[in-house]
């Protein structure tokens, strides 16, 4: 079994936004020991949720801006990141967009940066945060992929959507398959409706009444139900788990 270093650190991309999952995955990662590398596209406010966090929970915590779609951005980021906090451990690759345009309304432009954003940038986190953890030959990376890449839609985000978060899980089964021998376990999450502003902004309450009905609980899900997964997987004990897709989506997929 593979042990982490007593004083470990996880990335968390996508971070800032206050009703997201990397916000709520920050927190409660925070809450639980875990030092935080907080990435989103402004760097200032990355700082500003970095020094909160390490204030609130007395752990150590360091921003940095990024444009998730930029290679060399990121590359820079968790430089920055691994220059300032202990051992890299752990990746949460949660930033994306929406897109809610239909098929025949899509334009190669809105193809692009959805499928840049929510599928080259994990990508691009990825290969950074593999060559940090192959050296220490110990990590675990979770990547965010969606419903929508399983079921070809039906929620908020169309067509470009799926095809990147379905690229994800592709790229979770293929990282996870070469970085095994390393000691890094890849794995990804599917969310399915969670209250967030991805959804479309905040779920009225008919709304949420009519998603219930597709599943197999009695609510929708929330950015902690996401957050508590996302800290699951990363755990010391989750080692045994890789290239898998796990879904939090109240059995709305079944498979």
């Amino acid at each position: 079994m593979t042990v982490f270093p007593e004083e470990r650190t996880v990335i968390v991309t996508g971070a800032v936004s206050e009703r997201g999952i990397g916000r709520a995955t920050a927190d409660y990662l925070a809450e639980r020991g875990w030092n935080i590398g907080v990435i989103d596209l402004d760097d200032a406010a990355s700082k500003d949720l970095a020094r909160e966090l390490a204030e609130k929970y007395g752990v150590k915590a360091h921003g940095a801006g990024a444009n998730i779609g930029d290679e060399a951005s990121v590359r820079a980021a968790i430089d920055e990141i691994e220059a300032e906090l202990p051992q890299l451990v752990a990746l949460a690759n949660v930033a994306g967009v929406s897109s809610p345009v239909p098929y025949l309304e899509l334009d190669s432009a809105e193809w692009d940066r959805v499928v840049n954003i929510n599928m080259n940038g994990v990508h691009y986190a990825t290969r950074r945060a593999a060559e940090s953890m192959a050296r220490n030959r110990v990590g675990r990376i979770v990547n965010i992929s969606s419903v929508s890449a399983q079921r070809g839609g039906g929620t908020f985000s169309k067509t470009p959507y799926s095809v990147a978060k379905a690229g994800v899980i592709g790229l979770t089964r293929a990282t996870a398959r070469e970085l095994g021998e390393y000691d890094i376990t890849v794995n990804a999450i599917s969310p399915g409706p969670i209250d967030t502003d991805i959804m479309g902004g905040t779920l009225s309450e008919e709304r949420k009444d009519e998603l219930v009905k597709d599943l197999v609980v009695n609510r929708v899900g929330t950015t902690r139900d996401i957050a508590a997964a996302i800290s699951f997987l990363i755990g010391e004990d989750a080692g045994y788990i890789s290239g898998q897709t796990l879904n939090v989506d109240g059995g709305l997929y079944m498979h």
